[in-house]
């Protein structure tokens, strides 16, 4: 089982950046892709960026070009620089991370709210 600490959510003003932070701990060590997805009120969760343990990246098409993820040295760490951050990027915010199998774990999310 893969625990969670979720950091780096708050309130900000449009324009603003946040750095999200998230340490896993537990079952750890078949974990290859770690990332965050997102979810607003009344919509479907979606991705907003994942990196492989190669450091292969993906973003959600909304995000591109102003968020940054990455991993810390120990690998089992992960950020999310958001800058030039809009309103529409208000929501819940979910660490994520699989295993090789395709196992998924998620956090208990980390709220983000962009102000107008």
């Amino acid at each position: 089982q893969v625990q969670f600490v979720e950091s780096g959510g708050g309130l900000v003003q449009a324009g603003g950046s946040l750095r999200l932070s998230c340490a896993t701990s537990g079952s750890i060590f078949s974990i290859n892709t770690m990332g965050w997805y997102r979810q607003a009120p009344g919509k479907q969760r979606e991705l907003a960026a994942v990196i492989s343990d190669s450091g292969i990246t993906n973003y959600g098409d909304s995000v591109k070009g102003r968020f940054t993820i990455s991993r810390g040295d120990a690998k089992n760490t992960v950020y999310l620089q958001m800058n030039s951050l809009k309103p529409e990027d208000t929501a819940v915010y979910y660490c994520y991370a699989r295993n090789i199998v395709g196992n998924t774990s998620w956090g208990q999310g980390t709220q983000v709210t962009v102000s107008s």
